[in-house]
């Protein structure tokens, strides 16, 4: 007789749809916090990225955030009506764009400092058990791509 996989038809043994309820969920606890900031969660995200390296190319954000230019280049240039960074051809090739923080930019990620220890007690959960999850999802996520 053939096991019964039928039990892997059950929602609440779906991993997929954990981590899809999960992930709005968290992305949803961000939201208050990053309102008072005047950012959304996708453009956090990216400010992240140029946090840590500024200076860097569109397709190169793209390419941290798993983005397609054409979801990123209109949060970029809210981001750039806002004077939060700057746009700019390369003029070697006007079809390569990159970005760079500007002061208030920079000036950002000084008040941005608070939110993960917001997030922190938000998911009460201590840190190892936040870096063991990560590792598990950094797995995961390797094996799926």
């Amino acid at each position: 007789m053939a096991p019964d996989t039928s039990k892997w038809l059950f929602l609440d043994n779906q991993l997929c749809f954990k981590l899809y309820s999960a992930s709005k969920a968290l992305t949803s606890a961000y939201n208050p916090l990053l309102k008072s900031l005047d950012l959304t969660y996708p453009q956090y995200l990216a400010m992240m990225v140029l946090w840590e390296k500024d200076d860097i190319s569109v397709s190169g954000i793209g390419e941290r955030l798993n983005l397609d230019s054409g979801t990123l280049s209109p949060l970029l240039k809210k981001l750039e009506a806002k004077n939060i960074l700057v746009r700019k051809h390369s003029e070697m090739d006007e079809r390569m764009v990159t970005i760079k923080l500007t002061q208030k930019g920079h000036d950002l990620k000084k008040k941005v400092l608070k939110v993960p220890t917001q997030m922190i007690c938000k998911i009460d959960m201590n840190e190892k058990e936040i870096v063991d999850l990560s590792k598990k999802l950094d797995v995961l996520l390797a094996n799926l791509i």
